[in-house]
């Protein structure tokens, strides 16, 4: 009996459960994934949660409703990867579990404590985070009742999950404060270590015009070196200072701390792959794959969903003592919400940056590329939907994954 194991069953993790569960010979293959906890979160939906679009249990749901029948499902903490023993350590009852081959998909993870002066006496007081559910949570209490003033979101340190997300959260905040008649109050701020709006020049030009027709400040090439909490201004590491009432950070993020402890992970635990094939550069039976691999793409969950798609096909060819082929393009998508019942979509890989056009039926969409509309604020709604019902289960999205230019014009 060969033995599959699964290290964290988030979005990547579950789909390559899923997915493989229907093409192994059950005869002749375990497959066991591992999770500390039990509950399944949209991570896309803590966004929505600190302005009232959604509640709590739009996000939330037991981990066990997407594990397939006859993969086993441990609820533990890990303690340890042994890659020269082909075992795994487990803290609860001290379990060890062997494999014949290995899938890491702990992802990445928040780490607040990274920069000086963010988690102090004014941690979901005067500063909040977003990206935890129980960040999110606070927020919305905070913004219900807050009277207005400075709001800086600020990203720490890159990379981070969901690029995007910081930029939909000031637009969203600008939509939310004209609702409430508060934005003549409000100065909207972001910081960023990047020189635009994003990574990419045209989408970055996009997204930066948008922010100033909403009168939203951008302050470029911030690198962050700590934050005083008692002044209330973040700090970079040539001393330029940025004054806040309320802040609303991006955390540095790392992968998970078992990663280090195994020494399998670079200085922020993601764990090097090479970038098509996401096999391990070190160990020739261990993938990672979503946020946990470091590779030169996004931390979004379209990647980790493209990125199953094409991992499946190249294990199948490493247990039949095939080559992998080299497919995986760094494809990924994200809807960015721009408030107002707007949004825009952009599609991109490691050589192509997001560009003008239809998706994803060339001509005809329904969805426009890099252009703000009401269709692709809808496509947004929709996909926490097919997330929880098509994507996590395995099946087929209407998408492909390799990135390709039909519809697509420059």
């Amino acid at each position: 009996m060969k033995r599959l194991l699964i290290l964290g069953a988030g979005t990547a993790g579950t789909m390559v459960a899923n997915k493989l569960s229907h093409v192994l010979d059950r005869d002749k293959w375990q497959i066991t994934i591992v999770d500390q906890d039990e509950t399944h979160y949209y991570q896309p939906g803590f966004l929505f949660i600190p302005f009232g679009i959604y509640g709590e249990n739009d996000v939330i749901k037991p981990r066990r409703d997407f594990i397939p029948p006859g993969v086993e499902m441990i609820v533990s903490e890990i303690e340890l990867i042994e890659p020269d023993h082909n075992r795994v350590r487990l803290v609860k009852n001290d379990r060890v579990l062997y494999y014949d081959y290995l899938v890491i998909a702990t992802g990445t993870h928040p780490r607040p404590e990274e920069t000086p002066g963010l988690v102090s006496s004014e941690w979901r007081q005067s500063i909040h985070d977003f990206y935890t559910f129980e960040g999110a949570v606070a927020l919305a209490r905070k913004l219900r009742t807050w009277p207005g003033g400075r709001l800086v979101v600020s990203v720490m340190e890159l990379p981070y999950k969901c690029p995007v997300a910081p930029l939909e959260f000031i637009f969203l905040a600008d939509w939310y404060f004209q609702e409430r008649g508060l934005r003549d109050k409000v100065e909207l701020t972001l910081v960023t270590p990047l020189p635009g709006a994003f990574t990419k020049p045209r989408a970055s030009a996009l997204l930066g015009n948008l922010l100033e027709k909403k009168n939203i400040n951008l302050v470029p090439e911030f690198y962050t070196e700590r934050v005083d909490p008692d002044r209330r201004v973040l700090i970079s590491y040539d001393e330029q200072e940025v004054p806040y009432d309320l802040l609303v950070a991006v955390p540095v993020n790392k992968g998970a701390e078992v990663i280090s402890r195994s020494g399998l992970g670079d200085e922020l635990n993601h764990i090097p792959v090479d970038k098509h094939t996401f096999l391990s550069t070190r160990y020739a039976n261990i993938f990672a794959l979503g946020d946990a691999a470091n590779l030169p793409t996004s931390k979004a969950g379209s990647v980790a969903h493209f990125a199953v798609e094409v991992f499946v096909d190249n294990f199948l060819r490493t247990i039949e003592g095939l080559e992998m082929l080299p497919t995986f393009d760094g494809h990924a998508n994200c809807f960015i919400e721009s408030g107002f019942g707007k949004g825009v979509l952009i599609d991109f890989n490691y050589n192509v940056e997001p560009l003008p056009g239809k998706y994803p039926l060339p001509g005809i969409g329904p969805f426009s590329l890099l252009q703000e509309s009401e269709m692709n604020h809808w496509g947004k709604v929709m996909f926490r939907w097919m997330y929880w019902n098509i994507l996590l289960k395995g099946k087929e999205m209407p998408v492909t994954a390799q990135m390709t230019m039909a519809g697509k014009w420059d």
